[in-house]
């Protein structure tokens, strides 16, 4: 009865997105201009996600067959299943944001509060998405592998983990292409519009400027709502494994653990998204309610299930170290990318002096901001192992992706008050709206960046608890796989690990740069040759600047991601098992560091511009103000692209390992 628990709960969360988005849709758009420049932005994300889809099913489809060919006809219908419903998370939460941008502008005309209302609850159809499609795809089949397969419960396990790889591979296409898309077009329009033209952020006579707002919508929206599901997913798969070498001593219950506490972690999440109100005077206030309310109900939960079910209380003191990581993990990228604190100040203080010292300042915070997060984590998994060994490990990941349905829900609010006030600026809503949409946006970019530190940490645990499973995988016997560091197979595993990271993150910089480059030829050609353009008499080819940004950044994707997808295959094929394990220890360790050098180095870049926009050093036109603008653009692809790509790239290298391992031994 148990494994129907989670398939209850994912159609339950289904009917809520549904609730959700039919709440928002209903809801007033506006004037007819604010609905056009909405329709421009939601025709180009659907047309952008329907030919990424198409490009990715190709891929989908051919490796499936692999699958089907190596492991089974079960574990090609997995991975088909966990790559499906990763792309329709994203895309049901992208459609929501794309409809939810337009309404939270015209709320604001009336009511600041009911606009954060709107925002949030348009941000939550993808928290809740993600996390209902994961449990219900997950629990639905394990259940019915179970009843295939007689009963057994590794082999139903075996044959779930392709749902994983699935899930990872489109969510490094989704992330790797949405963050080409609109990194390009952001630093295509600011480059040219505001350092060159000297016209504001959002300008209609801007001709990147809706690819730029089409971009927060499948970079932003649908680009890390599949990382999330990814995250959430292989985390399940891979504790479920892991629970399999502790059936002795707490029996299937150990394997469904981490099912059924993500599972009433859905609910939590719904209950906590019933909580916003509309705030207006303190918006901060309604968010951070809803996630405390949601940490507390996640911790009864833990408790509930780890003392009646398991009969283990250390598994609940080390979820409860989860929820921990994630906050102060939080605490530390706000202290490092936040406006208010000295890193950022320092940043913004070296664009007086031009923008190369702005970028060194920039570029130095990032580094330093690497070294307390992984101390952080590393305290818990070391606390963690104390309490319950390995499986305290794991149950630790557990907590802290048991918030990510909320967590997801306030990311996804920040580029929808982006957007609400990209449309207001177009429209030329007075300044009071503006300001109050400028309000919500500042709040958005703040849950923006504690969700980047969060999905780093999901990141790095869950990597951490697929290697674990890994181990699990190759161990003969039940004895436990030693890996010899001493042995040179080892070493080169470990080698090839980190400069693979490395290698990675310069395609994924490179392809933003080689996509900027043409849509700053393109813009500029624009204010060049369109007669009256500069002057608001005339209207920019906003279509042309989009078709760039579309054409490269499916065309880019591709060879980053079949390079992470080969590499596992092709060094457990070379060298083994054993060594195809360093390999995963040593991408895990560099791409981690990696990720969390670029997300807050560009994050720190970037609100140093805010901070010098808001008035000091002389405000918008400076050259401060110029200078910061060219280090935002330095930043971008570092904390939208290849960053964010880099959480996927550490448990993708891992998934594909413990989907192919078998052929390995």
């Amino acid at each position: 009865m148990m494994e129907l628990v989670p398939v209850i709960i994912g159609v339950i969360a289904l009917a809520f997105v549904q609730f959700l988005y039919y709440s928002v849709s209903r809801e007033d758009a506006g004037t007819e201009q604010m609905r056009e420049i909405a329709s421009y932005i939601q025709e180009g994300a659907n047309a952008y996600m329907k030919r990424q889809y198409t490009t990715i099913a190709y891929f989908i489809l051919a490796l499936a067959v692999v699958i089907g060919v190596t492991r089974g006809s079960l574990s090609a219908l997995s991975f088909l299943i966990g790559s499906g419903l990763s792309l329709t998370a994203a895309f049901i939460g992208m459609n929501a944001a794309t409809r939810a941008n337009v309404r939270t502008a015209a709320a604001a005309m009336k009511s600041p509060g009911k606009a954060l209302r709107i925002a949030f609850w348009g941000g939550a159809v993808m928290g809740v998405a993600i996390v209902g499609l994961s449990v219900l795809g997950i629990g639905g089949l394990y259940a019915a592998f179970k009843t295939i397969l007689g009963g057994a419960e590794e082999a139903a396990l075996e044959a779930i983990v392709p749902f994983g790889l699935g899930a990872s591979l489109a969510a490094l296409f989704a992330q790797l292409g949405g963050g080409i898309y609109t990194k390009a077009a952001d630093i295509g329009a600011d480059l040219v519009g505001k350092v060159e033209v000297g016209i504001p952020e959002d300008d209609p006579r801007n001709p990147a400027v809706i690819a730029d707002q089409v971009g927060d919508n499948v970079g932003d929206c649908a680009g890390r709502g599949a990382d999330l599901f990814e995250s959430f997913s292989d985390n399940i798969i891979g504790m479920m494994i892991l629970g399999l070498a502790f059936m002795t001593k707490y029996g299937e219950a150990g394997v469904l653990f981490p099912l059924l506490a993500e599972s009433l972690g859905v609910l939590s999440t719904i209950v906590a998204i019933l909580l916003i109100r509309e705030e207006t005077d303190n918006p901060v206030k309604t968010i951070n309610v809803a996630l405390l309310t949601a940490g507390v109900l996640n911790a009864v939960a833990f408790y509930f299930l780890a003392d009646r079910m398991l009969g283990d209380p250390a598994l609940f003191e080390s979820a409860i170290l989860g929820l921990a990581a994630s906050l102060f993990v939080g605490l530390i990228v706000q202290y490092y990318t936040g406006t208010g604190y000295r890193p950022v100040r320092d940043i913004a203080d070296a664009s007086r002096f031009g923008p190369a010292l702005n970028v060194i300042t920039g570029l130095s915070v990032g580094l330093e901001s690497a070294f307390l997060p992984l101390i952080v984590i590393s305290v818990v998994v070391a606390a963690a192992y104390f309490l319950a060994g390995l499986y305290g490990i794991a149950a630790a990941t557990v907590g802290i992706l048991s918030t990510t349905g909320i967590i997801m829900a306030s990311d996804t609010f920040g580029p929808i008050s982006d957007n609400a006030a990209g449309i207001a600026e177009m429209s030329g809503l007075s300044d009071e709206i503006r300001s109050s949409l400028d309000v919500l946006d500042a709040v958005g970019n703040t849950t923006k960046a504690i969700t980047k530190g969060y999905a780093m940490a999901c990141a790095v645990l869950s990597a951490f608890v697929l290697f674990a499973a890994y181990l699990q995988s190759i161990s003969s016997g039940g004895s436990a796989v030693a890996i010899d560091i001493g042995d040179p197979y080892i070493l080169v595993g470990l080698i090839l690990g980190g400069t693979l990271a490395f290698l990675f993150s310069a395609m994924a910089i490179r392809a933003v740069g080689r996509t900027a480059s043409e849509m700053v030829a393109e813009v500029r050609r624009q204010f060049r040759e369109i007669p009256g353009l500069l002057e608001g008499k005339a209207k920019p080819d906003y279509a042309k600047a989009v078709d760039i940004s579309t054409r490269h950044a499916l065309r880019e994707m591709i060879p980053p991601t079949l390079i992470t997808l080969a590499a596992p295959i092709l060094v457990g094929a070379a060298f083994g098992v054993k060594p195809l394990g360093a390999f995963i220890v040593g991408g895990t360790i560099v791409g981690g560091l990696l990720a969390v050098y670029m997300i807050n180095a560009g994050g720190a870049l970037d609100n140093a511009k805010k901070l010098i926009e808001s008035g000091l050093h002389g405000g918008k036109g400076s050259d401060a103000h110029k200078a910061a603008v060219v280090g935002d653009t330095v930043g971008d692809p570092l904390k939208d692209t290849a960053g964010p790509s880099l959480h996927i790239f550490v448990k993708l290298i891992t998934i594909v390992a413990l989907t192919f391992a078998p052929l390995f031994l």
